[in-house]
């Protein structure tokens, strides 16, 4: 079944991380760390990099490597510490004129009772509104699983792009196929329904642009990357600030 070959790929452990994408399309990428509330989280990363003449912000969800690695990175699951740090980022990008790029990989927030103590739903919650009205460009790019709120809450963004084999949902598949049938297994059939994969969400125009990764190895799939942030990023700087922010509300108004 081809959804369960994508889903599978979506969630390679062996797919490009966030950091990769950062530290193999930004020169001199310098890593931040911290939200200045609580601590640091090792499932979201973030800093400054050059992209040509251009600074940008960098900040991503982070899955990790091996067992350990994502152990520390808890999964690629954000605690609401996450979400801050990202938020202080962006704000700080936008103080300085920075455009925001963000890269995404998370079966969704970490739904403990610590995030929850902390205020996870608010967390999210002030990055939906503060994004929607940075006053900077903001491109994200789905790079594995984009799940849910987690994933939405670095996503509100003027472009949001896919790569071919990645996911973007409200809900993972065996979530979804536990509430309708109360069968997890039936997870695969409940992704062709959901409509889960790149190049349908792009007939939706859930997202604007799906990149290959037909064909390209991991160095090529940067390189394709780079051009295309490089391209958009020039074009959306030339854009008014008002109608930037306009056609930002719109998009997401539209659904």
């Amino acid at each position: 079944m081809k959804i369960a070959k994508i889903v599978r790929k979506a969630r390679e452990q062996s797919r490009l991380t966030a950091l990769d994408f950062a530290v193999g399309i930004f020169d001199d990428f310098i890593e931040l760390h911290g939200d200045r509330s609580f601590r640091d989280d090792g499932a979201v990363i973030g800093g400054i990099g050059w992209l040509g003449h251009q600074a940008v912000t960098v900040v991503g969800i982070q899955k990790g490597k091996s067992l350990q690695d994502n152990l520390n990175r808890n999964f690629g699951q954000p605690h609401p510490e996450g979400y801050r740090k990202a938020l202080r980022l962006m704000k700080q990008a936008e103080k300085f004129g920075r455009p925001i790029v963000t890269f995404i990989n998370t079966a969704g927030a970490y739904p403990g009772v610590g995030a929850e103590e902390r205020g996870q739903g608010e967390a999210i919650a002030r990055n939906l509104m503060e994004m929607s009205d940075l006053k900077v460009p903001i491109i994200a790019i789905i790079i594995g699983e984009g799940g849910s709120g987690g994933a939405l809450a670095l996503a509100v963004a003027d472009r949001v792009w896919m790569l071919e084999n990645s996911i973007y949902a409200v809900l993972s598949p065996e979530g979804f196929a536990s509430i309708l049938w109360k069968d997890g297994s039936r997870a695969m059939e409940a992704a062709e329904l959901m409509k889960i994969t790149s190049h349908e969400l792009l007939d939706m125009e859930v997202v604007d642009q799906v990149i290959s990764e037909a064909g390209l190895s991991s160095k090529e799939l940067l390189a394709q990357v780079k051009y295309e942030l490089s391209t958009e990023l020039e074009r959306l700087k030339g854009l008014e600030l008002n109608q930037l922010l306009e056609e930002r509300y719109q998009r997401f108004r539209k659904y």
